[in-house]
């Protein structure tokens, strides 16, 4: 696991939260291209609000940070979304690079930090 990726998951254990951007018009949450994979799409999150906020510019500037608690995304988020063969970005930066994984692997490193 890269710097960035275990850094990721420490903050959100610590935290048990996670953040994506929502479009403040209704159109729902930020899904992009894939950086790392041709014909792929990515959701991005990040482990803090500030992170999240970073990237409200340009094409996501009408986007503002949510937060997903870890108990949601394990009870709705990874049903919805696994079938979807989505990515999910890592503390995505605003030049589009981060570390993507698939939404089972993300969704049980997830698991794995969840407290009871």
């Amino acid at each position: 696991m890269s710097d960035v990726t275990t850094e990721f998951f420490a903050e959100v254990k610590a935290t048990q939260m996670l953040w994506a951007l929502f479009d403040s018009k209704g159109d729902g949450w930020v899904v992009a291209d894939s950086t790392n994979f041709e014909d792929a799409e990515s959701m991005p999150l990040w482990s803090t609000e500030s992170g999240a906020q970073k990237c409200c510019v340009d094409e996501w500037s009408d986007y503002t940070p949510r937060q997903i608690s870890v108990s949601d995304w394990l009870e709705h988020w990874f049903e919805e979304l696994k079938d979807d063969g989505l990515l999910i970005g890592l503390d995505w930066q605003d030049d589009g690079e981060c570390e993507e994984l698939e939404v089972a692997d993300f969704t049980q490193e997830i698991a794995d930090l969840e407290k009871l």
